[in-house]
């Protein structure tokens, strides 16, 4: 576990490290450039993980499953917010359902937590999760969005049973003005940062906020972005947008 300056959660927990690149979100994925860094470290977990192309961090597909980080939740006395797996995808497909029954049994051993999984994924997590395993009311579930061309991620995490589905639109690269949050109980929004940080159009904010309100879904704003993303902020409409769902609803 470590505690996080990501703005909608606490603290980060990663039972499974590795990935693969899925679609352009992931083009500037923080987490390749994270896992290089910490395989460079001599961190046995992330060694790997990752490959340089064109001089960056890439993906190789391989999954680290950490079978010694299943209990540590068990560990915070504190309850907290959890992102899960920040450093991976939980329904990547070279994780084993199996693996993924174990992180459920941890989380319902800790029902003072609150775990905010995001996958790319939300096809493989209904199929695993839609009669397989319970519901959890201290588990929320979501998926990423960046534009329209990945909007069918909304129509899966629709049919996913959950406590609470919500949905990142971060990296925020393109429209999605023909989706919509129906069913859907919490939005996060977000500019790409860093050095090779693609811009956000005020505009695909607006989108999302509107979709929000039809919706009833909480908005929250996480930042502009860019090459320095303190600088850009997190104000919009004069204000910040810090929204939970457990808030609305």
């Amino acid at each position: 576990m470590a505690d996080t300056s990501i703005e909608w959660t606490d603290a980060t927990w990663n039972p499974v490290a590795g990935c693969s690149v899925m679609s352009a979100g992931c083009t500037n994925c923080y987490a390749m450039r994270m896992a290089a860094r910490l395989e460079a470290m001599g961190l046995e977990k992330y060694r790997g993980l990752t490959r340089k192309t064109g001089g960056r961090a890439k993906w190789t597909g391989q999954i680290y499953l950490d079978e010694a980080s299943l209990n540590v939740p068990e560990t915070w006395s504190k309850p907290r917010n959890v992102f899960v797996n920040s450093m991976s995808d939980l329904f990547h497909p070279n994780v084993p359902g199996s693996f993924v029954e174990k992180v459920w049994a941890s989380m319902a051993r800790t029902p003072r937590h609150t775990f905010q999984i995001l996958t790319k994924r939300p096809d493989r997590m209904v199929d695993i999760l839609n009669g397989n395993l319970p519901v959890l009311p201290n588990v929320w579930l979501g998926t990423s969005v960046e534009d329209d061309r990945v909007l069918g991620r909304l129509d899966d995490l629709r049919n996913v049973r959950a406590a609470v589905r919500f949905v990142s639109f971060e990296p925020l690269i393109g429209s999605v003005t023909r989706g919509n949050l129906k069913n859907i109980h919490w939005a996060i929004v977000g500019g790409e940062s860093g050095p090779n940080a693609r811009p956000l159009n005020s505009h695909w904010v607006d989108e999302i906020f509107g979709m929000c309100e039809d919706a009833g879904a909480a908005f929250f704003f996480k930042q502009w972005g860019g090459k320095n993303k303190k600088a850009a902020g997190r104000i919009y409409r004069e204000r910040t947008w810090d929204e939970m769902p457990a808030l609305s609803m």
